[in-house]
């Protein structure tokens, strides 16, 4: 192949792309009569749009709940306080994950207790013994960039200590692992369906369970118009307290937000099944290359990618000469513009927020401010997590083979000429701090 275009030669991609390649979410006129609808009406504060998707949702989450809420990281602070989270409880998270699975945790008196992830970037379920304590009140799971985790050891392990699972599934919307639905393995499950999103209705979140007081204790966190005698049927501790949300905000969905994603829903499967296709063919193309591996599933055993959300690969610089990911991927960003990047989310054990800040004012970490333990303590166990490199590709939301081809070839060419790369390349930065996303 020709010289590398970081170093001076022709790039490998230098045609004009068709809009439907990357486009996403798709919107029609279907979407926009919805959104108008509830709009014309002054309705976004209402709840009847997002009453019938909620029961749409549910449905197809083959969960008997679902809840709306205004945005992902509220619908998984709902998710803790449904299972008890508090004072002095601790939450077990994957270190590497948007800040959204866990940091509520904190400012609910709770401490955060950080776990390793495996080379699915998923939490490992090897590490889950070692942090489990007689303070353990769940364990979040998140199926991180579309990849489902390993549930059947994680519940194994769960079930076998009593502890309730909460799954973070808003990078996986409607994937499965092993035939079952992602979110239908812990006793409940939150997501984000902001527009970044696989699943894209806007501004949204959701919440889906089966057990009634886990729906109502959900409800009345931030569900103040909805916190009353109608909804709150089997929960009487809570019945004293209805018409003010416990947590004291209001966390209801815009329904200009449901009206999309009722429409969104119709689609989805239908749309993220082409999504996959496009993936698996990308994949397909780099089959066997050094230096990297696809952070894919076998299918063939009914898991799935659902809508490969933020895909991401693998990289392995022992296979390329030591060869950093951020110099591989700067020279992969030469050939095609964008769309490669080092990294991922940065491994929140590292940030100070985790180390020092005193969210309650007490002069002590809010971490650990109820805590009769150190966590922090746990977190040198996590550094091993810093050494697994990965790195985004291209997200197809269309299999158009002649144009996913140039992608591909783009990683050959840099891989085929990467000892060109090594000369200057000590000390450069393995982008382990990249990230970027909403929930």
């Amino acid at each position: 192949m020709s010289e590398l275009a970081l170093l001076g030669g022709p790039k490998m991609l230098n045609v004009s792309l068709p809009d439907e390649l990357f486009h996403w979410p798709i919107i029609t006129k279907e979407d926009e009569d919805a959104v108008l609808d509830v709009l014309h009406r002054n309705a976004m504060s209402g709840t009847d749009i997002t009453e019938q998707f909620q029961n749409e949702f549910a449905a197809w989450q083959e969960r008997r709940y679902c809840l709306a809420y205004c945005n992902g990281t509220m619908a998984l602070q709902a998710a803790m306080f449904a299972v008890g989270l508090g004072a002095g409880d601790e939450l077990i998270c994957p270190t590497k994950t948007y800040w959204a699975s866990c940091t509520a945790a904190q400012t609910m008196g709770a401490s955060v207790v950080f776990a390793n992830i495996d080379e699915t970037l998923c939490i490992d379920p090897d590490d889950l013994e070692r942090c489990i304590s007689p303070r353990t009140r769940a364990i979040m799971v998140v199926h991180y960039f579309a990849h489902p985790a390993d549930m059947d050891r994680i519940m194994e392990i769960a079930d076998r200590h009593g502890i309730p699972v909460i799954e973070d599934v808003s990078h996986a919307q409607g994937g499965y692992y092993k035939g079952k639905k992602l979110g239908t393995f812990g006793v409940i499950a939150a997501m984000s369906l902001m527009s970044g999103k696989s699943f894209a209705a806007g501004e949204l979140g959701a919440l889906v369970c089966d057990d009634t007081k886990l729906y109502e204790r959900a409800l009345a966190f931030a569900h103040y118009e909805r916190f009353n005698e109608r909804y709150i049927t089997k929960s009487d501790d809570l019945k004293p307290y209805c018409h003010i949300p416990l947590a004291g905000i209001k966390g209801r969905a815009n329904q200009m937000s449901t009206a999309m994603a009722r429409v969104q829903l119709k689609y989805y499967d239908e749309r993220t099944k082409e999504i996959r296709r496009a993936m698996n063919y990308f994949w397909d193309r780099l089959d066997g290359l050094p230096g990297i591996r696809p952070l894919r599933v076998d299918e063939s055993d009914g898991s799935t990618m659902a809508g490969w959300y933020c895909p991401h690969g693998i990289y392995k610089k022992e296979e390329l000469g030591g060869l950093p990911v951020s110099r591989f991927t700067e020279a992969v960003r030469a050939e095609t513009d964008n769309h490669c990047w080092a990294g991922g989310n940065f491994c929140l054990h590292t940030h100070p927020v985790f180390r020092d800040y005193d969210y309650f004012h007490l002069g002590r970490p809010s971490r650990i401010a109820f805590s009769d333990r150190d966590v922090r303590d746990l977190d040198a166990a996590c550094d091993r997590s810093l050494s697994i490199d990965c790195f985004s590709i291209p997200w197809f939301k269309r299999l158009l083979p002649e144009y996913i081809d140039l992608y591909a070839d783009a990683y050959k060419k840099v891989i085929a000429n990467y000892r060109e790369l090594l000369d200057g390349s000590e000390g450069i930065s393995d982008g382990r701090w990249y990230g970027k996303e909403n929930r």
